[in-house]
């Protein structure tokens, strides 16, 4: 925590919990920091983090930040293989803003003291210190990934994310205007109190430390609260990520697009249940990808891109290669490099395979395909503008449109630092123009901010998502009391159940059965979740026990009703493409649309009886109704 900002200087001890600050950013990533940093000064920023400062995504990233850097590259072609990999659905004027971007992108890294493995120097008297302070991007050595025409991707090692954040948080610790306040995790924005123009003003918080509901009074907000990749059994995203700043920004009023466009790792550790991958940049330097009984390299048969072919090509030729050999996973061999290199240029895959009791340069690697990026998200242009006034978002909650239907490898840690700076740039003009209306009492407030303040990004060739409505009102936290929770352990395993499920009917692949299926069964969870007593009103006047107990079960009821979101944009999506294959729709729509869910309050708007404010209530409805699901059931036993 920035020694000049403490949770006592910032009010979190008075009996009001009330917390006031100019900006609130939800993330403590790449996103959320590079955002803090290059804001003004002069703004008072809280960052918050869910968990402790290191348990983020970003965190875990290996391979490195892809960028237009060398001489023989350009920032055109690094446009035109991202556009390749996303398989039509890229927003062509987004990807382009952030390309452009990039190499003054990784130049701020250098700056902010980021050690990037560089090219060997002729002059090694200089010291380690004075060649950071100089690094400039034409000195960083580049590896080559898989759909990338050539070597563009800047790594420090093989383990990027962990100094690129150490780097960033040393920076944001040391800023006087800069609060981190770990463990606070962010439950709802506030639109809807104070302000007849519907801004974002804050949010709702849980403090952990101190087990207490807090209100986050802000004059914008930036969301950069991670993906959802814990939505699945193997995943390599930690286990804060599971979707809810998406829920959140849904509530709020913002679209969501293409979420059915779950990323799949091909070559994550299969050794266990581990969560570790085994970098990209492997591959990109030779690495072969082998049948584990006979040792013949199968991608050669399949794409002509072999190993290197893009994440949706080679995840699905690996999964193929698994469902065939009964074993699990297949062989990652590198074996054939020379020894000093592997060491040298992955040494925390070496030395993690090593303890382990796989020496990667003597034999092959076990490896199987895991959820790793969300290519979908909360509705945001270039900028991080999303959909409601004065809340920002970046990072993988967010969808710019630069991962279309498959994301290029590192290009997300460039998004994350391109989108935040922009949002740093473009967050002064709307305080400024907010104040500036303050002041104005004569105009209607809503038209200025839908013209002159506030616009909403817009989308081309959208398909709907529909959502039926149900009126049944299944779960309401405030409705429950000590005897209602039933257990901890209870949440806890349909929370592992729907991992369980997640992986194997919204995998590598689907099939209109296997959705459908999956969306009774989270029905059915829902069902059970039913609350009945009515006792209490919010968290915090609650006893510890039924609070904890309260939050556990708002955390399972917000990952059920994304799930559901998840899979009816897989289910109504009847075609194959990037990172979405349908078993029964194996080939592609002669057009590439992207699939947008309107926002929750559409859905109130939609539906006529009245009866219900918002809130948790809406978070367990089944987003199909009896009818649907008879549909569906129909369906799956065709």
């Amino acid at each position: 925590m920035s020694a000049a900002l403490t949770a006592e200087s910032l009010g979190l001890d008075s009996p009001a919990a009330m917390v006031q600050t100019d900006v609130l950013i939800i993330g403590a990533g790449l996103a959320g920091l590079s955002t803090a940093l290059a804001l003004p000064k002069s703004l008072n920023i809280t960052i918050l983090s869910k968990a402790a400062l290191e348990i983020c995504s970003s965190h875990y990233a290996q391979g490195g930040i892809a960028a237009s850097l060398d001489k023989e590259d350009s920032v055109a072609d690094h446009i035109t293989d991202t556009l390749i990999a996303g398989a039509g659905l890229c927003n062509a004027n987004n990807t382009s803003s952030i390309l452009s971007a990039g190499q003054q992108a990784v130049q701020w890294l250098c700056e902010q003291g980021v050690p990037f493995t560089q090219i060997p120097q002729e002059d090694n008297t200089k010291p380690f210190t004075e060649l950071q302070t100089e690094l400039q991007t034409a000195d960083l050595h580049l590896t080559k990934e898989g759909g990338h025409g050539c070597r563009r991707v800047a790594h420090a090692d093989d383990a990027t994310g962990r100094h690129i954040m150490e780097a960033l948080t040393i920076k944001a610790k040391n800023a006087a205007n800069i609060t981190i306040l770990p463990y606070h995790e962010a439950l709802s924005l506030l639109t809807d109190s104070a302000n007849t123009n519907k801004q974002c003003q804050g949010a709702q918080v849980f403090d952990h430390n101190n087990q207490r509901q807090l209100t986050f009074y802000s004059r914008a907000v930036v969301l950069a609260s991670g993906g959802m990749g814990q939505l699945f059994k193997r995943a390599s995203a930690p286990n804060v990520c599971v979707g809810d700043g998406v829920m959140m920004a849904w509530q709020a009023g913002c679209r969501l697009a293409n979420l059915e466009f779950i990323q799949f790792h091909p070559t994550g550790l299969a050794v266990a249940d581990s969560s570790f991958l085994i970098s990209e940049a492997l591959r990109g330097e030779g690495g072969h990808l082998t049948c584990p009984q006979t040792g013949a390299r199968f991608m050669l048969e399949i794409d002509e891109r072999a190993e290197l072919a893009p994440r949706d090509i080679v995840a699905r030729a690996i999964a193929e290669q698994i469902s065939n050999n009964g074993l699990g996973y297949v062989h990652l061999d590198v074996s054939h490099l020379p020894d000093q290199f592997l060491r040298e240029h992955f040494p925390q895959i070496y030395q993690t395979l090593f303890n382990l009791g796989i020496d990667m340069t003597r034999e092959p690697i076990p490896v199987a395909p895991t959820a790793h990026y969300s290519c979908g998200g909360v509705v945001t242009d270039a900028n991080g503008v999303t959909d409601v006034a004065g809340l920002y978002a970046a990072g993988e909650v967010a969808y710019t449109g630069l991962h279309g239907a498959n994301r290029l490898a590192s290009n997300s840690l460039l998004e994350c630092v391109v989108v935040g700076r922009n949002i740093a740039a473009d967050l002064p003009r709307y305080l400024e123009a907010l104040e500036n209306l303050n002041h104005v009492t004569s105009y209607d407030h809503s038209d200025l901010l839908a013209t002159a303040i506030w616009t909403a990004p817009t989308l081309k060739d959208i398909q709907a998502i529909k959502l039926p409505c149900s009126p049944t009102i299944l779960f309401n936290l405030s409705h429950c009391d000590d005897t209602d929770i039933v257990t901890h352990d209870y949440a806890g395993k349909i929370v592992t159940e729907l991992k369980v499920l997640m992986t194997a009917h919204m995998g590598i692949t689907r099939s209109a059965g296997q959705l459908a299926q999956a969306l009774l069964q989270i029905e059915n969870w829902q069902q059970q979740l039913r609350c009945p007593k009515s006792h209490s009103t919010t968290i915090s006047s609650k006893s510890d026990k039924t609070t904890l107990a309260s939050l556990r079960y708002f955390q399972l009821a917000r990952q059920l009703q994304l799930a559901t979101l998840v899979i009816q944009s897989a289910y109504q999506r009847y075609e194959s493409r990037g990172g979405h294959y349908r078993q029964d729709y194996p080939h592609l729509a002669s057009t590439p649309r992207t699939s947008v869910i309107a926002p929750l309050s559409k859905l109130r708007e939609a539906d006529k009886t009245g009866s219900r404010e918002g809130g948790i209530d809406w978070l367990l409805q089944p987003i199909i109704d009896d009818t649907e699901a008879r549909v569906v059931n129909t369906v799956a036993n065709i």
